[in-house]
């Protein structure tokens, strides 16, 4: 199978790279989060420039129809400068939502507003009773006529503090944890009834607290099929965890580099303290978690678009948990390695280990997808 970029992709990754290296340096980042929003709104107008929060969407939506692989190139980028901007909420999550369950005329009007940085999206589906079940839905949808009423609440809402529209699922039918009767509804922001609290997560990035009381929604706020929103939103989940995966390697790849750099540097007994057998020796073990990484993150790339639901989500458990393990691994390497300077806030290596752990737990933690990976028969169960 031939892993090479084309052209095109060279391109995109070269250039977002190059935006990066120029504008988001530590120190920047250190004063982006400084800021009202906690991200850069200069860097959201540059996304917008250079076509990033159009990519995935398609070319008759005004998007530039690209697919996972530059995604995850975008991603990878994204993750080696821990970016704070809400590209993954609006982009990958939001945008998910968009592109697979809004109709045409939704379409129409969203996507180049997106693109253009003008309409930010977030996901709203974590509740304090559900921790990673995404099935488990206590928000009501209640008929009111030909729309909807919202009742509930959603929890650690990335960037859901500066979204426009706020994308939450809620149970028109059924028990609390079951699996029908779901529904998947575009909330604006500044419909009445809807509040939420704004707070900066461990990683830097953004969450939101959100209270839905006796929202009213017209019909057209349903995305997807009644009562089977849970297809939709394991879809949307899938190409999110793809996503994911690509900045983890990013980020893990940055932090192996800034460790490398600090063993040949940082002296000791008259001596660089890289040429300390036992620290090379964990220094290798690092390298190859990283190859072992990037290879799940190629494969979450080349399996985001898998039509079959069950053999998509058995591949995405997999990526999880060896994502989550890598990231474990190298981040709590680093930080032994780096010592003492490793924990203060003053220093780059912290940071990457922060957003690391998140991305773990994000949608299940490495022993969660475990677990549902073995109740799936294990990767192999298909072969």
């Amino acid at each position: 199978m031939d892993f090479d970029l084309s052209e095109d992709q060279r391109l995109l990754q070269d250039s977002l790279t190059k935006l990066l290296a120029d504008k988001y340096k530590f120190e920047d980042r250190k004063r982006y989060l400084k800021s009202a929003t906690g991200w850069s709104q200069e860097m959201w107008e540059a996304y917008a420039d250079l076509g990033l929060l159009g990519l995935p969407f398609a070319e008759e939506d005004g998007g530039f129809g690209a697919g996972p692989v530059e995604v995850m190139l975008m991603a990878e980028a994204m993750g080696s400068a821990i970016t704070l901007e809400p590209w993954l909420a609006t982009v990958v999550m939001g945008g998910g939502f968009i592109r697979h369950g809004a109709s045409a005329a939704q379409r129409a009007a969203m996507v180049p507003e997106i693109a253009a940085g003008k309409l930010k999206l977030a996901f709203g589906y974590t509740e304090p009773q559900s921790r990673h079940d995404l099935h488990d839905v206590a928000t009501t949808a209640k008929k009111d006529g030909a729309g909807w009423v919202l009742e509930g609440r959603k929890g650690v809402v990335l960037h859901g503090d500066v979204a426009d529209h706020i994308i939450v699922t809620a149970r028109i039918g059924g028990a609390r944890r079951d699996k029908s009767g779901i529904g998947v509804f575009l909330v604006p922001a500044n419909a009445k009834g809807v509040t939420r609290r704004g707070y900066p997560t461990t990683d830097g990035l953004r969450g939101a607290e959100i209270t839905l009381d006796r929202v009213n929604l017209p019909a057209e706020a349903l995305l997807g099929d009644v009562g089977n929103g849970l297809a939709l939103v394991d879809r949307v989940v899938d190409e999110t965890i793809a996503a994911l995966a690509g900045e983890a390697l990013g980020a893990m790849d940055a932090l192996q580099k800034l460790t490398l750099d600090y063993l040949k540097t940082r002296k000791q007994f008259g001596r660089p303290i890289g040429t300390f057998q036992s620290l090379q020796h964990r220094a290798a073990e690092m390298m190859v978690s990283l190859e072992e990484a990037r290879s799940m993150a190629m494969l979450a790339a080349m399996m985001a678009q898998e039509p079959d639901a069950l053999e998509r989500r058995r591949q995405m458990s997999a990526v999880k948990v060896q994502i989550g393990r890598s990231g474990k691994f190298i981040g709590q390497g680093a930080i032994q390695l780096h010592g003492g300077i490793a924990m203060t806030m003053e220093y780059l290596g912290g940071h990457y280990f922060k957003r690391l752990t998140t991305i773990d737990t994000m949608f299940g933690d490495a022993d969660h997808h475990l677990t549902q990976l073995m109740a799936m028969g294990g990767l192999n169960q298909a072969a």
